[in-house]
């Protein structure tokens, strides 16, 4: 095993791989750039390097910095986490020139899985159907209108390299083409320093089907189940569960073994998750893979009981699956909610500030994965993921039941949060039935800001709930107060506590959980 790891990210998955680092005995090393100085992963690691001014483009995508630390510190290692470079061959060739592993593919099967275009060829090789569309990159609008008219409105413009949502424009009309093919351009150039985009039919309604792999480069494949995670907004997902509701054990198994035949042809080495779209009548379509973990890999974690940050490092060091395919067995249900620095009633524009206070919840079967603390700032320059609730149960009902328990002991107070909207969703009857597909949310939205939209009184509620809040604070700070002439003792303890009730009381208010 390695005995100093880079890790090349932040937040909350810097911080889930300094823990997976702790359990194996290797030594985390981290890096930030000038706005996560004070960060929790910076914290958390046994060291931490500046990469640079506060944008990604010249911090955490900048491949030499990242080369230079691994050399300063003695990284025998370099985990990308997700996101930023994670799914770059660059970095992972760049690894390889200079004798540092990367937990990660190999440059060759990134380049065949993690590029979307070329993993659609790996599937119909591989005999797994593929959503319709280019088999190239197009160059312009002109081609991007020209290509869609072949394929049929709507469609989908996406990104060659990455995910996340990022680079992905659903264009139902030939004249929002061109403001489309520009936006998507600039938004992959800015997240994955790559600008190519193609297109791919929009298959409504579906649902977003996944399964997660493990692979040892050598054409030793395992799967550990399947994930369903449809319910999204602008096509990056909120909520995740495994096993997936609402699908046949047919499916299931087809599913896990295309999966395994897609990534055994490309020697796929590392943790991968292919996608799969799935209409109304069950049939299936390759969707693309993530040459990475995947931000919703914990409910897998949660009911198989398996560490697959840990498997991720032991396959680089080791080039050995961890695990044969007989050893896996799932157990229960789990889900998992994306907490994160959006207002949902602002159409999930991103909401950085401050944390004020911050309470996280516990008890059996309850996980929190998160890279935030109170007096924290959230930044204006990364996605604003500030933890994951994952809940376990038995079954899904209960692991449902055990998420509202979870989200009542969420406490997370500053800027606005998803925490309030997904309680929403999770009580809604179309997500209890477990029938949901992609369109759900716009569906949802659009029931919602009909029948919830924010009064008056309750703006009102929320300032007194602020003020509240700040009086028992400073009724905290002061002290106890000395005898008064009235020969009473006020004791400040008390007094806080009678406010901090009020504020607790006014913030259960409806429409005010976060």
């Amino acid at each position: 095993m390695f005995k100093k790891v880079l890790i090349a990210n932040r937040g909350e998955i810097a911080v889930r791989i300094v823990r997976s680092c702790r359990l194996l005995g290797v030594s985390p090393v981290a890096v930030f750039s000038d706005a996560d100085r004070l960060a929790l992963h910076v914290r958390l690691a046994d060291e931490a390097y500046r990469l640079g001014p506060g944008p990604s483009s010249e911090s955490y995508l900048r491949i030499d910095r990242l080369l230079a630390v691994a050399a300063a510190c003695g990284a025998q290692a370099i985990h990308p986490g997700y996101g930023f470079l994670s799914e770059n061959p660059d970095l992972a060739r760049a690894c390889e020139e200079r004798g540092i592993a990367f937990v990660g593919p190999t440059p060759e099967a990134m380049l065949a899985m993690g590029d979307k275009l070329e993993a659609r060829r790996f599937a119909t090789a591989a005999g797994v159907p593929v959503v319709p569309g280019t088999p190239d990159p197009v160059s312009s609008p002109e081609a991007a209108i020209a290509a869609a008219a072949g394929i049929g409105y709507p469609v989908l413009l996406k990104a060659a390299a990455g995910g996340g949502g990022k680079g992905m424009r659903l264009v139902e009309h030939p004249e929002e083409i061109g403001r489309a093919f520009r936006a998507a351009t600039s938004e992959s150039t800015a997240a994955f320093g790559r600008g190519e985009v193609y297109l791919e039919r929009f298959v409504s309604p579906s649902r977003h089907v996944e399964v997660q792999i493990l692979g040892d480069g050598r054409g030793g494949i395992i799967h550990l189940g399947e994930r369903a995670c449809s319910i999204q907004r602008r096509h990056q997902k909120l909520v995740e569960e495994t096993p997936a509701p609402g699908i046949s054990s047919e499916l299931r198994v087809k599913l896990h073994e295309a999966a395994c035949a897609i990534t055994r042809a490309a020697r796929y080495r590392g943790a991968g998750t292919v996608e799969f779209l799935v209409d109304r009548d069950e049939r299936y379509y390759f969707l693309e893979m993530n040459t990475r973990l995947q931000v919703e890999h914990p409910v897998t974690e949660m009911v198989t009981g398996l560490d697959l940050v840990a498997a991720q490092l032991l396959i680089a060091a080791t080039g050995e699956l961890p695990w044969a395919q007989s050893e896996i067995a799932a157990r229960g249900a789990a889900i998992e909610l994306r907490i994160m620095a959006e207002d949902p009633d602002r159409q999930f524009m991103p909401a950085p500030g401050t944390i004020t206070w911050m309470r996280e919840p516990g008890g059996p079967g309850v996980r929190w994965d998160g890279g935030v603390y109170a007096g924290y700032t959230v930044p204006i320059y990364y996605d604003p993921l500030l933890g994951k609730l994952i809940t376990w149960g038995l079954d899904r009902f209960a692991a449902l039941a055990r998420m509202r328990a979870a989200l009542d002991e969420l406490e997370l107070c500053g800027p606005p949060t998803t925490a309030g909207f997904l309680r929403e969703v999770l009580e809604s009857e179309e997500f209890r039935g477990g029938s949901y597909d992609t369109g759900f949310v716009e569906r949802f939205l659009a029931s919602r800001s009909r029948t919830a939209a924010p009064s008056e009184s309750q703006s009102q509620a929320e300032r007194i709930a602020v003020i509240a809040a700040a009086l028992g604070y400073l009724e905290r700070r002061r002290g106890p107060e000395t005898p008064r002439a009235a020969g009473k003792v006020v004791v400040a303890g008390n007094n806080g506590g009678q406010w901090a009730l009020v504020s607790r009381q006014m913030a259960l208010r409806p429409g005010l959980r976060d």
